[in-house]
C-alpha cells in the first residue's frame, strides 16, 4: 500500500515480524514511480528510522538476504559491551553500516536496477511497525 504525501512523494507503511529481516520493497517502489509517471529521473528511497536502513542487493537468491543477515551478526552482536541503555545498540550500528537510503536511476519509466538487483528495507530491531519514504525526482 502507497501513501501519498505530496505530488513526488509516497510512504510505504510496513510491518516486521523478526529482529532481523529483509524486506524485498521493490514493486512498491515501482509502484510508486508508475503512480508518479516520470520518464527520466531518480528515485530516492529513505528510512526515518534509526535501528532500521535500505539497500540494494541480490534478489534471486534469498539465501544473500541470510548471509548478509548472518554476517552483521558476527560483526555486531546483539549482546555486546554497549553504553546505550535502550539495549538495542547492535541494531543502531547495523543501521548505520548499511545506511538510510539509496537512489536509483529512472530510464525509459524503469528503475534502471541491474537484472539482479531488488531494493530491501533491513529490519535490525524488530518486530515494529516501519515506514518508507519513496520521493520521485524527475529530469528536467
Amino acid at each position: 500500500m502507497l501513501i501519498p504525501i505530496n505530488e513526488t512523494m509516497k510512504k510505504i507503511p510496513l510491518s516486521t515480524h523478526s529482529r532481523a529481516e529483509f524486506i524485498d520493497i521493490t514493486s512498491h517502489v515501482n509502484s510508486a514511480l508508475k503512480k508518479q509517471g516520470v520518464n527520466e529521473g531518480i528515485c530516492h528511497v529513505f528510512v526515518p528510522h534509526t535501528t532500521a536502513a535500505v539497500t540494494i542487493n541480490e534478489n534471486a537468491d534469498p539465501s544473500v538476504r541470510k548471509d548478509i543477515i548472518n554476517e552483521l551478526d558476527r560483526m555486531v552482536p546483539w549482546n555486546g559491551h554497549y553504553s546505550h541503555l535502550e539495549g538495542n545498540s547492535a541494531a543502531h550500528i547495523k543501521a548505520t553500516l548499511v545506511g538510510s537510503s539509496v537512489s536509483v536511476p529512472v530510464s525509459c519509466g524503469e528503475l534502471a536496477l541491474g537484472t539482479w538487483q531488488g531494493i530491501y528495507f533491513c529490519e535490525f530491531d524488530g518486530p515494529r511497525h516501519r515506514e518508507v519514504f519513496v520521493h520521485i525526482i524527475k529530469s528536467e
